[in-house]
């Protein structure tokens, strides 16, 4: 499947979004665009000019403890707390530093944080890290983790986003549907123009890639 590319222009370089047209199926939607984060979430290059255009939006006084990462996106989150840490952002850990940790999922799809990782959770500013927010079903889960286990949720950002607001918090996002993709749709399967127009699916996609039919 060809992938088009799209270029982001900041101040830190350009940063591309990989997006390939069509139709696919997500666990909780059917969408019209496919978003190949791959190389952004494990390039190092890109991860760095993905969590310096983040780390930008965030105010000094916003006291990050810990990132919790999403979708595979921990290298991005390695990058924004030693921007984070270099800039002088607060936090209030002993040792003045910033976790980085991932949330288990259950076989029921809920998340949970192991005796081991809990500490990194429980009591802390936990800024919330996605690859992409489009239902913003799995950050929801992931705000109720963080409540459930005593976190503090201090904020959410991600690479691409098409909702502006989640569970009360500003998404701030590199790309989204107001700026790039205006015509990017995201709808339950019931609802899914699509399907009603006929046409079959080009792939399943999820956090981890594309498989195609």
């Amino acid at each position: 499947m060809a992938i088009q590319l799209f270029h982001f222009p900041n101040r830190h370089g350009s940063l591309p979004l990989r997006v390939a047209h069509g139709h696919f199926a997500t666990s909780h939607s059917h969408v019209n665009y496919y978003l190949d984060l791959t190389m952004t979430k494990h390039r190092l290059s890109e991860a760095q000019a993905a969590a310096l255009e983040l780390c930008s939006k965030f105010y000094t006084s916003t006291i990050i403890d810990t990132i919790l990462c999403l979708d595979g996106t921990e290298v991005i989150g390695a990058c924004m707390a030693a921007e984070l840490a270099r800039t002088g952002h607060t936090n209030m850990n002993a040792h003045q530093t910033i976790y980085i940790c991932t949330p288990e999922h259950t076989s029921g799809s809920q998340l949970i944080f192991r005796e081991n990782i809990a500490p990194m959770i429980v009591g802390k500013h936990v800024l919330v890290l996605a690859a992409s927010v489009t239902t913003g079903y799995t950050v929801k889960s992931a705000m109720e983790a963080i409540r459930y286990y005593c976190g503090i949720p201090v904020g959410i950002c991600s690479i691409f986003a098409c909702v502006e607001e989640c569970e009360g918090f500003h998404v701030m996002s590199i790309y989204n549907t107001k700026n790039d993709l205006n015509d990017y749709q995201s709808t339950a399967p019931r609802d899914c123009p699509l399907c009603k127009a006929g046409i079959k699916l080009d792939a399943l996609v999820n956090s981890h890639g594309i498989s195609s039919f």
